[in-house]
């Protein structure tokens, strides 16, 4: 029986065990992707292209594994180019399967040079022209993504993929079985001395833990060596909460430290960051431990990352392999690992600095802490980004029930990253932190979690504007007008979409709404006070706020 070749590259992607497709059709792609939902494949379809990809990015992030989207050409690839560098940042491997124009057309209205847009945003491009090839080429894809941690977009032309498909198309070997499987890389036994010498000579020492650290599953070894050389434990923002329980967690590292983080890490002599990139964000641009040695601890070295040469020392190994090698030479000393310590740790806020309430709108601090005592511990949390995101990441939550990704500080990408993660926990209930600015950028969203039945609840800081503009505007002396909006009834939109709604103007109704949630989609809107300007915003644009500053006195610990 003759077969079309977009079956037959259906039957590829399916031969790489794709169990989720996110989607919006077009001439470019239907049929290959109406075959592949043949073929058994979920298949989530959106409502703009940039969500499927953005989806695709939260899916694979949760899973664990190769995220695939699927749009069509020219306009349909075009609307995607915010979500690829977000990826690419991210180090997120996603294949999408963009059509192209038909190669026999002498016109064709969406021709469009599709590489370069592609690959300005660090993602790469492969035209796929040559029928006994594509197959071949589609598994070499997801061996790209595997092992560059990159999307990768397909181009295939629609008329080529109508075409019948020769017998002789067969597939290839999948990608799984081609991936290398090396041992662990243990360290090098003069970098375990050097590291070892440098550790004992230090008194006030932070382990800070990244995303290799827990892909390593190096987190309790972290745990372990901390408390054996008195350090407190930070992470990176993307790795938050992998020391979830531990009473000398610092939380996020960065310049979304804790007010008390910070006074702490300003007295810091030595950072042990284990499996963690050290860039601009989680250096805080390199002030944020003026006093110490930085010591990484990585399976790659880096001179220079993002402009910034953050580490001092290296020690190139697996990092729990590392860890543990440490753990096994090092003497116990005592360090920052106190009482007082520990208590400040449990008392201490996000942000001391105080703001005036204001009638009828809430403290966006207030709504947090709110939410995070009244939520589920087993619901899974997506931090949008924003001004707003600061106060979500200081939520007490562990690392396999939070997700943040914001590598590329794009706002509107929250309804997708929820989508993402709900088809990666089929069943489980997924919360949505976002701003208002930022929901209402891909809204229609809210019609597609309906549609496929999604358990997401959305917790909207509302505060009628652009959170970080208005703060910067108001720096500048300038007028804030084209960065306020009011605040529009967000419940009565998710009703519109055929969704829950509330309004949450009263916190202490909070316990009420969740015990009463029964699923599918729904959106809490807390109104919030535009005045209260997060601690990022407020060290880079010190005039535009009203608040006032409480520093942290810490003599009591050094």
């Amino acid at each position: 029986m003759s077969r079309h070749v977009f079956e037959v590259l259906a039957e590829t992607f399916k031969n790489e065990q794709v169990e989720t497709c996110f989607a919006l059709l077009g001439d470019a792609n239907m049929n290959w992707a109406t075959a592949l939902a043949g073929l058994g494949t979920s298949m989530v379809y959106v409502r703009h292209e940039h969500c499927a990809v953005a989806a695709a990015t939260a899916y694979a992030r949760k899973s664990g594994r190769i995220g695939v989207a699927t749009v069509t050409c020219g306009p349909g690839l075009t609307q995607v180019l915010t979500a690829l560098p977000a990826a690419v940042r991210a180090g997120i491997p996603l294949v999408i399967f963009a059509g192209e124009a038909p190669l026999g057309a002498a016109w064709y209205n969406q021709a469009i040079d599709q590489a370069p847009f592609v690959e300005a945003t660090g993602a790469s491009y492969h035209s796929l022209h040559h029928v006994a090839r594509m197959p071949a080429a589609i598994r070499d894809a997801f061996v790209e993504a595997r092992e560059t941690r990159r999307p990768v977009v397909l181009g295939v032309p629609f008329d080529l993929q109508g075409q019948i498909a020769p017998e002789t198309l067969k597939q290839p070997v999948p990608s799984r079985d081609l991936a290398p499987r090396p041992a662990p890389m243990p360290p090098h036994p003069d970098d375990v001395a050097k590291a070892c010498d440098l550790i004992a000579g230090a008194k006030r020492i932070v382990v800070l833990g990244g995303l290799g650290a827990e892909a390593s599953g190096a987190a309790g070894a972290c745990q372990q060596l901390a408390e054996h050389i008195g350090a407190v434990v930070t992470t990176s923002l993307p790795a938050r909460g992998i020391f979830h329980g531990d009473a000398f967690d610092m939380g996020v590292c960065g310049g979304f430290s804790s007010t008390f983080a910070r006074a702490c890490f300003a007295e810091a002599d030595l950072v042990i960051a284990v499996g963690c990139s050290l860039t601009q964000h989680n250096m805080d641009k390199g002030k944020l431990f003026p006093k110490a040695r930085i010591l990484q601890i990585d399976t790659t070295m880096r001179a220079m990352n993002q402009g910034l040469a953050a580490a001092t020392d290296h020690m190139r190994g697996d990092a729990r392999l590392s860890v543990e090698a440490l753990l096994d030479r090092l003497s116990p000393q005592a360090g920052w690992r106190t009482e007082a310590m520990a208590r400040r740790i449990a008392e201490a806020p996000s942000d001391t600095c105080s703001f005036p309430s204001e009638d009828g709108l809430l403290d966006p601090r207030d709504v947090v802490s709110a939410l995070d005592a009244a939520l589920p511990v087993d619901w899974q949390v997506v931090n949008s980004s924003g001004h707003c995101s600061f106060y979500f990441a200081h939520m007490r939550r562990p690392f396999e029930k939070f997700l943040t990704i914001r590598e590329f500080g794009a706002i509107g990408n929250g309804t997708s990253y929820a989508m993402g993660v709900a088809a990666a926990r089929p069943g489980e209930t997924v919360v949505l932190l976002d701003g208002d600015g930022s929901l209402l950028m891909h809204v229609q969203e809210l019609e597609t979690m309906r549609r496929h039945g999604l358990n997401i609840v959305v917790c909207v800081l509302n505060d009628g504007a652009y959170g970080s503009e208005i703060h910067k505007l108001r720096d500048e002396g300038l007028s804030t007008e084209g960065a306020v909006f009011g605040h529009v009834d967000l419940a009565a939109i998710a009703r519109g979409f055929g969704g829950e709604g509330a309004r949450v103007e009263d916190l202490s109704a909070l316990p009420d709404l969740v015990a009463g949630y029964k699923g599918g989609l729904a959106i809490w809107d807390f109104p919030i006070s535009d005045k209260v300007a997060n601690p990022v915003v407020r060290r880079a644009h010190p005039g535009g706020h009203i608040g006032t500053e409480h520093p942290v006195d810490i003599t009591e610990l050094l």
